[in-house]
């Protein structure tokens, strides 16, 4: 049986507010509202701006290099697909045509975005890892009062809130979530994982 895939499209790209380099890659479901972060290096966020804003740089990037040698060689892309997640490791493909023959190979998670920006192919993600790794939160029905509860909320070095309680966890995630700290959300999203599968 086939398995469920969602259709994404990029929502955000935010400098990574913990670590020098690093940047959050924010992709949301088309006709739908789960979103789910990727962490991505500082070039892989380059190149998706300069094709997102249109800018045609002086000398081909390596993915506009790679997606025009594709194009001459009468090659198109079809798709790219997140078909698996570990560890907070996003493994995705991406899917090519020539002729009557396509061709799966293996890419990171940021270049298959990248080329998919370039060659103008959708994204795609298997509906089981959205609903595990999507940013889970309803921030139209925060109060004010939990607004300010979760302003208190005190870290640990490794950007966690004191404590085992999940709900001090959810709260730190709708308030990375709302400051728009996707790596921080990403990493206390993979900490409430784990904990509930214990």
């Amino acid at each position: 049986m086939d398995k469920k895939t969602i259709e994404l499209k990029v929502l955000n790209i935010s400098n990574s507010q913990e670590q020098a380099g690093a940047f959050a890659l924010l992709l949301g479901e088309i006709n739908g509202s789960r979103q789910l972060p990727v962490i991505i290096g500082s070039a892989e966020a380059q190149s998706m701006l300069i094709t997102l804003k249109g800018i045609i740089p002086p000398r081909p990037l390596t993915h506009n290099l790679f997606a025009s040698c594709l194009e001459i060689l009468n090659v198109t892309m079809v798709r790219a697909l997140i078909y698996r997640v570990e560890n907070g490791v996003f493994y995705s493909y991406i899917y090519l045509k020539t002729d009557e023959t396509v061709i799966r190979m293996d890419a990171r998670t940021s270049d298959a975005v990248s080329m998919a920006l370039r060659m103008k192919a959708p994204i795609f993600v298997y509906d089981d890892i959205l609903e595990t790794e999507q940013l889970k939160t309803n921030i139209e029905n925060i109060s004010n009062e939990n607004n300010s509860a979760r302003a208190n909320i005190s870290l640990e070095k490794d950007g966690l809130p004191y404590g085992d309680n999940l709900d001090t966890l959810q709260k730190a995630l709708q308030k990375a979530i709302i400051e728009e700290n996707y790596e921080q959300a990403a990493k206390i999203r993979d900490e409430i994982s784990k904990r509930e599968k214990e």
